[in-house]
């Protein structure tokens, strides 16, 4: 396994009041960290956030206050690097075989030959993109595609991150996909991980984008695990790039957000036909007639 981040990577110390851990899990999965450690000092939860030493830390900080404006109750409160090799030795571990839905186990590259039976493997590098699995998100998201993709669907997965979703679909029988996301970064974590799943660079058409902007084709599946807002401006364009009957899945919003966006999708053309929660993130998937 190579060195991903360079000779080092950054610790953010993020702090709350009170016990937050699973707050502080959150944003720093969101934030694009590939793994965190908590700590109790004082009677406050601090998490330490590790991130690629490939971007500056100015990147991070501002992806990491972009999100702190929904969590007021936590801060910011140092940040330094850290050699990346004691850590990654340290951390191999920190990201487990994970069954996931009836089908699917995510595994680290590194966990390779421990596949249980029976189980579709999902090889995803726990690296900056979104979407390693281990969130309720991914996990939501990955559950509903398992239902509803079917074999020869081609697939269009919004704000891509880790290509997690894609690749789950297009290893559960989708004859084709195409992905989105905002950030060239992801992308390249996404063509990383489908090596690692064994598919070719033909069988998604991998571009950074903005949701669906630009695309023209239509598709028998949507999926998009991305926040409220971004899911709410999609709604919008569901109808014209999916297939009748067509499906569109989507995550990443919290338990509370849910009353929105579900006022939101009954002012379209799609109905809702599933509905998932875990902890306290929310998904759906709808579908087009």
């Amino acid at each position: 396994m190579g060195n991903v981040g360079g000779n080092f990577w950054w610790g953010v110390d993020l702090e709350s009041d009170g016990k937050a851990e699973e707050t502080l899990s959150t944003i720093a999965d969101l934030s694009g960290s590939i793994g965190a450690e908590v700590l109790e000092k004082e009677g406050k939860t601090i998490l330490r956030a590790v991130y690629l030493g490939s971007r500056d830390i100015s990147h991070w900080l501002s992806v990491l206050n972009g999100l702190l404006v929904d969590f007021p109750q936590v801060s910011i409160l140092s940040y330094a690097k850290i050699e990346n090799q004691d850590w990654h030795r340290e951390h191999l571990d920190s990201f487990p075989p994970l069954s996931i839905g009836v089908n699917f186990v995510v595994m680290a590259p590194w966990h390779k030959g421990k596949e249980p039976e029976k189980k579709v493997p999902l090889y995803i590098y726990p690296g900056a993109a979104f979407g390693t699995g281990y969130h309720e998100s991914t996990q939501i998201a990955l559950s509903l595609v398992e239902r509803f993709v079917k074999a020869g669907d081609s697939v269009i997965d919004v704000g891509t991150g880790s290509g997690i979703l894609f690749i789950a679909a297009l290893k559960l029988g989708a004859a084709m996909a195409a992905a989105r996301d905002l950030d060239s970064a992801a992308a390249a974590e996404a063509r990383r991980n489908m090596e690692l799943n064994g598919l070719s660079f033909e069988s998604c058409d991998l571009r950074v984008g903005d949701l669906a902007d630009g695309v023209r084709a239509k598709f028998d599946l949507l999926t998009a695990n991305i926040l409220l807002e971004p899911n709410l401006r999609l709604l919008s364009d569901a109808g014209r790039i999916l297939k009748r009957p067509g499906v569109a899945i989507f995550s990443g919003m919290t338990v509370t957000e849910r009353p929105a966006f579900l006022s939101a999708l009954s002012r379209t053309d799609l109905s809702l036909v599933a509905e998932l929660t875990r902890n306290d993130w929310w998904g759906c998937a709808a579908k087009l007639d």
